[in-house]
């Protein structure tokens, strides 16, 4: 049952970002020539007055094909004969529906949740060590990254180095302080039991759940969420995480059943589920955005540049070179999705 939510659920992130590019590109007048849920052989499609609609055997991906989108068109209505900046938010769409997506997921979520915690100190264990954090501070920001709930906090003091060694920033009687390679190591501290503790020796402030709360904690961890996809990036580009680390949707479809069986019931499965999917989303758009021909992020890149040097030099660039490139791009990527494949399916084995 999991695996085929699993599937579901993939596939309508991927429906859904397509629908980003469709409904921005209807918008403005831009003709679709065929919108397309899955890949592969068509197995139904339905001819409307301008877009065939078809679904196809590979449940994993989708494409919004436009006209002109890759190449010049004398169509009024193709992409590349639309004012730049309706050409960007056509792009931008996709990744902007699958975070908005992952965003209301999050918020439902939440919105049945017994409380939040934010970055609040409301009091210190026996024995805390004196000269940094006090009671009442707000934990603003660690090494840089800006923190609103426990969840983040958490996050940025798990990557912290060896040491514990972070430069934070509190609010302090409505003034903001600088605690600079501040030492922030947990360690056993008096229980209320009578035993110890090992934890960081600080309180936190609980907030109720009201619609406020709601919207403000999904931002956080909508924020979260990114920060985690970027970090994972910068680990697999610094090689602090290996290739054979990525995932894709065999990999995806694995980590849904090992969360649905840890789970204590089908309810938190399903729970948990939700959660996870919302990450996904978030996933999705994040990489989506990122500047590489193929994907969104680089056309947009193209985008730009191409129209600048047109405003420059007075000259139309010709598509097809664009086109060349994103096309031996996706080869890449294909090949790059093989290999995860490759891998996930070694993983099971």
């Amino acid at each position: 049952m999991y695996i085929a939510i699993a599937i579901v659920a993939f596939g309508l992130l991927i429906a859904i970002h397509e629908l980003g590019h469709f409904s921005m590109a209807r918008l403005f007048g831009v003709q679709v020539n065929e919108f397309a849920f899955g890949m592969g052989p068509k197995i139904l499609s339905h001819k409307g007055k301008e877009t065939v609609y078809s679904w196809r055997l590979l449940p994993f991906g989708g494409f919004c094909a436009m006209e002109g989108e890759d190449e010049d068109s004398q169509n009024p209505h193709a992409f590349t004969n639309k004012p730049w900046w309706q050409q960007a938010v056509i792009l931008v769409a996709g990744a902007a529906f699958n975070a908005i997506a992952g965003f209301i997921v999050i918020a439902a979520i939440l919105a049945t949740s017994n409380g939040f915690t934010s970055t609040q100190i409301v009091g210190l264990a026996e024995g805390f060590p004196e000269g940094g954090l006090q009671t009442g501070d707000v934990i603003v920001k660690v090494d840089g990254e800006s923190v609103g709930s426990y969840g983040e906090l958490s996050l940025m003091l798990s990557r912290g180095n060896e040491n514990g060694i972070f430069d934070f920033v509190v609010k302090r009687g409505g003034e903001r302080v600088n605690l600079s390679g501040y030492q922030f190591l947990p360690r056993d501290y008096p229980a209320p039991d009578g035993g110890t503790q090992y934890r960081y020796g600080i309180d936190l402030k609980g907030d109720a759940v009201n619609a406020g709360n709601t919207l403000k904690y999904s931002l956080y961890e909508t924020r979260q969420f990114v920060r985690m996809v970027k970090m994972g990036l910068v680990d697999l580009f610094t090689g602090k995480v290996a290739m054979t680390e990525l995932s894709g949707p065999v990999g995806i479809v694995a980590a849904v059943d090992d969360i649905a069986k840890s789970s204590a019931n089908t309810t938190m499965g399903l729970r948990n589920l939700t959660y996870f999917f919302a990450f996904i989303a978030i996933n999705l758009a994040v990489m989506n955005l990122l500047p590489i021909p193929a994907l969104d992020g680089g056309r947009i890149v193209f985008l730009l540049v191409t129209t600048a040097l047109e405003k420059l030099f007075r000259r139309k660039i010709s598509r097809k070179i664009e086109g060349y490139v994103h096309a031996g791009t996706f080869v890449l990527l294909i090949g790059v999705m093989l290999f995860t494949l490759v891998s996930d399916v070694m993983k099971l084995l």
